[in-house]
């Protein structure tokens, strides 16, 4: 499940990492070969992924940060091109990741520490225009009430970028909702369409996830869909559609990290580095909301928190 799924301005800082190396090795490590972590398009993995990065520094191990795709990603982690993802999110990124992970090529190091949710969200004063909500089913009767010019009589549902997967539109067919779904180009042009409708009050359904700080901000709700089950998303049978499926809520669950399984054999202590980083949802939602709301350059709010928890970091590299 970007801004946490995901551009603000540490997009700006990202763009300079990119293929770079960030710096040398400072001590004696496995191998001086460069460890590859993927960089994506929301400011909570870009946060989390520079952070690894820089403790792996302090553990004397070259890295390179690189811009890839989130899903296709999986090709390059699957031949040892790409060596660490350090955001696959069990809402969104399940599927993928257990294809890799079947090859034997890709291994699952663990959980992040934070829990996913990725889910359809309004703003609170949108009950008023649409009575039942946070149902599902109210939505059949006020589709209208978040039409926009470009898809009335239909209402608009915001999506997250088209990369990111999701299956909305399959859920939109399924639950045979009057809606258009309209993806986002980027996660800051997602979040800045929430500031300016809540601003305005103007009506406003989208994909809003968490960690991150727009659930906290602003006063909403998630849509209570029925309830997912993996068999929703691969037997019709299964669900409230009985010829269709998708027709159920979005998974909850682990932000994944994972490698290419060579990085245990190259990298060993590098590796033992990635099981070992945990984080939680508050933590990383506040440092999304000093890079996001607060403009604080991401390099800060990273260096703020490895001064502040040097001790958990540090034992993470054994230090």
């Amino acid at each position: 499940m970007l801004t946490s799924r995901r551009f603000g301005p540490a997009i700006v800082l990202a763009a300079l990492l990119t293929t770079t190396t960030l710096a040398p090795a400072r001590a004696e490590v496995e191998s001086t070969d460069p460890i590859k972590l993927t960089l994506h398009d929301w400011t909570g993995q870009l946060i989390t992924t520079n952070l690894m990065a820089r403790i792996l520094e302090e553990a004397g191990y070259t890295v390179e940060t690189v811009q890839a795709d989130y899903l296709a990603q999986f090709a390059g982690l699957t031949t040892g091109d790409l060596h660490v993802a350090m955001e696959i999110w069990e809402t969104t990124g399940r599927e993928a990741m257990d294809a890799a992970t079947a090859t034997g090529n890709v291994v699952n190091l663990g959980s992040t520490g934070m829990i996913a949710i990725e889910e359809w969200w309004y703003p609170a004063y949108m009950e008023a225009q649409c009575p039942g909500l946070p149902d599902w089913e109210a939505l059949k009767a006020c589709a209208a009430a978040f039409s926009t010019p470009e898809t009335a009589p239909k209402g608009r549902y915001l999506g997250a970028p088209v990369t990111w997967g999701g299956f909305d539109e399959e859920r939109v067919a399924a639950l045979s909702l009057d809606f258009e779904v309209i993806h986002a180009g980027t996660d800051a042009a997602m979040f800045a369409e929430l500031e300016s409708a809540y601003q305005r009050q103007a009506p406003i359904l989208m994909w809003v996830y968490a960690p991150h700080w727009a659930p906290l901000k602003y006063q909403g709700n998630w849509v209570k869909f029925p309830a997912y089950s993996p068999e929703c998303y691969v037997d019709p049978a299964v669900g409230v559609n009985p010829a269709a499926t998708h027709d159920c809520g979005k998974p909850t669950g682990p932000i994944w990290k994972v490698a290419w399984k060579g990085v245990a054999e190259k990298w060993p202590g590098a590796a033992k580095a990635i099981e070992g980083f945990s984080i939680t949802n508050d933590a990383m939602g506040a440092m999304i909301a000093k890079v996001d709301l607060d403009g604080v350059p991401m390099e800060t709010v990273i260096d703020d928190w490895m001064a502040e928890n040097e001790p958990v970091w540090k034992a993470w590299i054994g230090q």
